[in-house]
């Protein structure tokens, strides 16, 4: 009588160290990070201003997604997002503004800037790493922007950032150097 209770003691006692390995095991250890933590419970993006933005379209990754930036620009034309593309806690996409970044791209390739590419360049000014590029492609105009983030800086109590941007396109390239700083609005302007 005893043996048969001795088996089923051992065979739930070896259970029970299973089902607890296999759980523990499953769980990162302390000094690993919690790959995943932040899709399910931080999913904002802080850029370098601190604000938070809800995607990053590739720029955290070294790529600008047009196409997922031309549907939100859509969206916020037609009014469905309203005021957020730049402000506020549901900021959406950051934008740049400026007759001046034409010019820093040179006059020929400047004047195919879409909204697209100047989100582009204002998403990576807000989001890309220092010395980091950010590639995208406007297959409208054949253009290739490769645009990258320098150290950051302060103007008039507004956060600034230089650039560089890399344009290719028509058999031609031509890299520049721009400034811009970021208003209130979240809208970097350049200078």
């Amino acid at each position: 009588m005893h043996a048969p209770i001795r088996k089923i003691l051992g065979a739930f006692t070896v259970g029970t160290f299973l089902l607890t390995s296999t759980v523990a095991l499953a769980d990162p250890p302390e000094h690993a990070p919690a790959h995943g933590w932040r899709k399910k419970n931080d999913p904002r993006y802080v850029g370098y201003t601190g604000g938070g933005w809800e995607r990053d379209y590739g720029v955290v990754e070294g790529s600008c997604n047009r196409k997922e930036i031309g549907t939100v620009l859509g969206a916020v034309v037609g009014g469905a997002v309203g005021s957020q593309v730049g402000s506020g806690d549901g900021r959406v996409v950051a934008t740049v503004i400026g007759a001046v970044l034409g010019a820093a791209v040179g006059r020929s390739i400047g004047r195919d800037l879409d909204e697209e590419d100047r989100a582009c360049v204002g998403h990576a000014l807000e989001l890309g790493k220092q010395g980091q590029p950010v590639r995208w492609v406007n297959e409208t105009s054949n253009v290739t922007y490769l645009l990258t983030p320098q150290p950051p800086s302060k103007k008039d109590a507004k956060n600034c950032r230089h650039f560089s941007i890399k344009t290719s396109g028509g058999g031609r390239s031509q890299t520049s150097n721009g400034y811009a700083c970021r208003d209130g609005n979240g809208v970097w302007k350049m200078h």
